[in-house]
């Protein structure tokens, strides 16, 4: 194989197309909007969170969810409305319950091998994305929290991450801005945060510099694969449906893998789970100074926050299981503008940017990365809440394995022309 498609411009298939660019193959990556990183990738929490490995395999994810149902502004809401989708969605959830230190234990690793690559690629390249490199810092406000949060360092231990835990008082000196009273908090000096939607852009500008042809403003209809040949079924904006053909490709589409998917011949159970953000832009010098620069992470509230620069304050979380909706509601944004006006009271929030973005997420909260039935077909989608701090490592992974196929299919026919010759 050495052309390949790969389907979607968000960090997946951005990250994609440039691990698979460095490694000689002939890339065309297909979005269907006029830039990259439009929807799930253009205004995340901005968190590079090793710390933030702990899938949500757990049963008392189940009983909150459950609780607070009925609660329009609950940090975790589910719309009761039945669908086949949902229901087998999380009829796979619960049995991925027995594997969730497993699970926490390789996302842990994963994380922490991709941001190796992901910092090396910035520097590489010269993408300015708002680094910060001050650490995150988990804040809980009861014992019970706290406690939770010891046994998940043990996971993440495990997977190699050091985090330490922080009195209040050590909290205060982390971060002075922070206000309100708290039992306790971990802090994990190696995590990060910056702009996914800035480093997704300087990225794809990269992968162009290696020869990756990126066709902006088309909207895939169909994929196929015989198991030799790839094609994929674009129309255009003028409404023409042309058909590209290609070695192999990577379906790299988010909340619509699932569909592209099924008509490969697969199943990807990528269920849309709805989060939002505000960006408070910070206007003046009082609030500059009010707003904090390391990074947050509210486990009771499951709000985590970035600062971007001088003058943008990011507040992302909540989850909101709901179908593919876009909708940005009011009752859901509230939560988090309350939150940045009781922990950071001198922040002034009279201009807020709210966004909703849905995150592909598999039943097991694992991403799904390698081959599908078909020789020439792969996958690299359904990172959940951990999309970009994920990114580099999965995208390493499929473009290896897309390596080694192609490597094994010229080994095959040298070996045929060799068997013909003699």
């Amino acid at each position: 194989m050495q052309s390949i498609a790969v389907i979607g411009g968000g960090i997946t298939g951005v990250t994609t197309a440039y691990a698979l660019a460095k490694r000689g193959f002939s890339v065309t990556l297909f979005e269907r909007h006029r830039y990259a990183a439009m929807e799930t990738s253009f205004a995340n929490g901005g968190q590079l969170s090793a710390s933030n490995a702990e899938v949500w395999n757990h049963w008392s994810t189940v009983w909150k969810g459950m609780k607070w149902m009925l609660r329009g502004d609950a940090p975790l809401l589910v719309n009761p409305k039945p669908s086949w989708h949902k229901l087998s969605w999380f009829a796979e959830f619960v049995g991925n319950i027995g594997r969730y230190k497993e699970n926490t234990v390789e996302t842990t690793r994963l994380a922490i091998a991709a941001r190796e690559h992901l910092f090396a690629w910035a520097q590489a390249e010269g993408v300015d994305f708002d680094l910060k490199r001050e650490g995150i810092l988990h804040i809980y406000r009861d014992k019970a929290g706290f406690d939770h949060a010891a046994q998940v360092s043990k996971l993440l231990a495990q997977g190699g991450l050091e985090r330490r835990a922080v009195t209040p008082d050590e909290m205060r000196a982390i971060e002075p801005t922070l206000a309100g009273s708290y039992y306790g908090g971990f802090y994990t000096e190696s995590d990060s945060t910056g702009d996914i939607h800035k480093f997704t852009n300087g990225l794809a500008a990269a992968a162009q510099r290696l020869g990756v042809r990126m066709l902006f403003g088309g909207d895939v209809e169909r994929l196929s694969s015989d198991g030799q040949q790839a094609r994929v079924a674009v129309r255009d904006e003028d409404g023409t449906t042309q058909e590209h053909r290609f070695d192999g490709l990577v379906v790299c589409t988010g909340v619509a893998s699932r569909d592209f998917a099924a008509q490969l011949g697969d199943r990807v159970n990528v269920y849309p789970v709805k989060g939002y953000s505000i960006t408070v832009n910070l206007l003046d010098a009082a609030s500059q100074a009010a707003a904090p620069t390391v990074s947050l992470l509210d486990d009771e509230t499951k709000l985590v926050t970035s600062r971007l620069g001088v003058d943008r304050f990011r507040v992302a979380g909540t989850a909101e299981f709901n179908g593919v909706n876009r909708d940005i509601r009011a009752d859901r944004i509230r939560p988090l503008v309350d939150w940045v006006n009781e922990c950071f009271p001198g922040v002034n929030t009279r201009q807020v940017v709210p966004w909703a973005g849905l995150r592909p997420m598999m039943p097991n909260l694992m991403p799904r990365v390698g081959a599908g039935r078909r020789a020439n077909v792969f996958y690299n989608t359904g990172h959940g809440h951990l999309g970009w701090t994920l990114s580099a490592a999965t995208a390493e992974m499929v473009a290896a394995q897309i390596q080694d196929a192609s490597e094994q299919v010229r080994r095959h026919f040298v070996g045929a022309a060799a068997v013909a010759s003699a």
